[in-house]
């Protein structure tokens, strides 16, 4: 049997689902882990209270289609997430390795959105059009700022290294 338009939809839905709660995952984990990094520590945390409500809005449109989220896919993505962030937190450049990653993964949000607000006229959502809308604007002030925040970010990484290394040290007692 062939799936329908509104099934394509209802998968999307649930992936985008899953896919913001693996973002959840991976911002908590930074947010602890970027002490160093204010202005960044700050947007992350920002970003999360976005995150979590674009889980309500998914979990809304969802339920105004008689669906629900799928839990393993949940499940899967949250987990991939805490892997993603423990290797980078194995990285002595683990704030830049997560800001490259942040960017990516804000394009994934962002393709992601545009394609299941593609699908709504299909569908017949209008509704569901202006909340994935609202999740889609927030993706793209995070990636906006993300981007612009990379190399400054860097920086400040390299900064820090050359501060704290014996070579940093001596110029600075110099």
């Amino acid at each position: 049997m062939a799936e329908s338009e509104r099934d394509f939809f209802v998968t999307g839905l649930r992936n985008a689902h899953a896919m913001e709660m693996q973002a959840r995952e991976l911002m908590e984990r930074q947010i602890d882990r970027t002490h160093d990094y204010p202005e960044l520590r700050t947007r992350l945390q920002q970003h999360l209270v976005e995150t979590t409500s674009q889980l309500e809005r998914l979990e809304s449109v969802l339920k105004e289609m008689g669906e629900s989220s799928s839990t393993v896919k949940d499940t899967a993505l949250s987990m991939m997430g805490n892997v993603s962030a423990m290797m980078h937190a194995a990285s002595s450049d683990e704030i830049i390795k997560n800001m490259l990653a942040n960017n990516m993964f804000e394009n994934f949000e962002i393709g992601t959105y545009k394609s299941l607000i593609a699908m709504c006229g299909r569908v017949g959502t209008q509704h569901a059009e202006t909340l994935l809308r609202s999740s889609l604007t927030e993706e793209e002030n995070m990636a906006r700022w993300v981007d612009e925040h990379i190399e400054p970010v860097t920086l400040a990484f390299l900064a820090r290294v050359a501060h704290d290394s014996p070579e940093g040290r001596a110029r600075m007692a110099q």
